[in-house]
């Protein structure tokens, strides 16, 4: 019974690094498709995002089951529960990714973004491409050094969030109304990813160390 439990977990992992995985693939292609403005790549951004939420579908209902079957305690159950907030975690950032995707598809096929937003957003999109593959990473090695990493790839994204905001607002901008808006939503969207990111390695933290003051920062919203 015990072998058989111990496989359900394993592929509870094995789901979340597949989930990582997309949504690691989504960052890198809507962030190119927003630097380009293709619009095929934002189309295969927006189509795959549905096999993340079936990965998060599936994952979910094996904890629940996994719950309600075995009733874990301890470790077991910090493993179950931290894997169902990592999931909705993940899934947010391929939805965020899907958002960078959708305005880039709104826009075609004139340019997303205007020449004094560009070098912002070519620094995001790096960092936010980064964030993604650490989390990937972090999700097969339960390293703390990387899931430090993560904290300063996050407030890397944070910093270069609050630099769009100085482009708009400067007297030297020109965009249009509906660039501005485009900016300031498309930087948020980076900026949410790594709070998500963020997320997922505190809790990583939190079932290597079990310390919830360092492992249970709540980064979601």
């Amino acid at each position: 019974m015990r072998a058989i439990f111990d496989q359900e977990l394993e592929q509870v992992g094995n789901d979340l690094l597949q989930m990582s995985r997309h949504v690691a693939d989504a960052i890198s292609n809507a962030s190119q498709a927003l630097i380009t403005g293709d619009l095929e790549l934002a189309e295969k951004v927006i189509e795959a995002d549905a096999k993340v939420d079936e990965l998060e579908r599936v994952l979910d209902e094996r904890c629940i089951m996994l719950l309600a079957r075995q009733q874990p305690v301890a470790t077991d159950l910090r493993i179950i529960v931290s894997s169902l907030r990592m999931s909705s975690s993940i899934e947010r950032m391929g939805d965020l990714a899907r958002h960078i995707a959708q305005v880039v598809r709104l826009r075609y096929p004139e340019a997303t973004l205007p020449d004094a937003a560009k070098h912002v957003f070519n620094d995001l999109s790096t960092a936010a491409i980064k964030v993604a593959g650490d989390i990937v990473e972090l999700l097969d090695s339960h390293d703390l050094q990387l899931a430090s990493a993560v904290e300063r790839d996050d407030d890397v994204l944070d910093q270069l969030h609050t630099e769009t905001f100085k482009i708009t607002l400067a007297e030297s901008w020109q965009g249009t109304t509906a660039q501005t808006v485009d900016v300031t939503l498309l930087a948020r969207f980076f900026e949410r990813f790594g709070d998500h990111a963020v997320s997922v390695a505190r809790r990583i933290t939190y079932l290597v160390t079990g310390d919830f003051a360092t492992g249970n920062g709540n980064a979601d919203g």
